[in-house]
């Protein structure tokens, strides 16, 4: 059964790269405690550039912890804190090929829909440092909140499968 490991979130920040000022909210750390997830986002949690981040698909993002050890592998003197990837919910057991658009699941007292498998944008490459990283990382998965709260330590559960659709694979980590 996938498993909750934790749930990251970060308000915009101002960071330089390459001469330029950018704001992103891909700094994301992990958080203790329970936490709302709302209709955009979860709370304390914003995205930066509303016109491609949020909105009601894209209430929060998960990624699978088991890619760390390849992120861990390419960049050992970087710290990989859960988080670091840009996701909101770092799981285990929950990798790309085992969700489809449309399956449903259950994060403590809320519930999620899959909405479509995302690429990050080029905010991580400003996060990493490095435009390099883009090209390595698979999809991540953005959900759509169905019903607020959520509380931290509670395992996913998947409510539907939905097998009309076809699930989305990754070849990269």
């Amino acid at each position: 059964m996938p498993k909750l490991i934790s749930i990251n979130i970060s308000l915009p920040k101002e960071v330089d790269f390459e001469g330029q000022r950018v704001v992103t909210g891909i700094f994301k750390e992990p958080i203790e405690g329970r936490i709302i997830l709302r209709t955009l986002n979860l709370d304390g949690d914003k995205q930066a550039d509303l016109t491609v981040h949020g909105g009601p698909d894209k209430a929060g993002y998960a990624y699978p912890i088991e890619h760390y050890v390849f992120w861990r592998k390419v960049y050992p003197d970087m710290k990989m804190s859960n988080g670091m990837l840009g996701e909101n919910f770092t799981t285990e057991g929950l990798m790309e090929a085992d969700v489809n658009v449309g399956d449903i699941f259950r994060i403590g007292s809320s519930k999620v829909i899959a909405t479509q498998p995302r690429m990050p944008c080029y905010k991580l490459g400003v996060k990493f440092g490095r435009m390099d990283v883009l090209k390595k990382i698979s999809s991540k998965w953005p959900f759509r909140n169905l019903f607020q709260g959520v509380r931290r330590g509670r395992g996913w559960r998947r409510r539907s499968n939905n097998t009309n659709k076809e699930g989305y694979q990754s070849s990269q980590h």
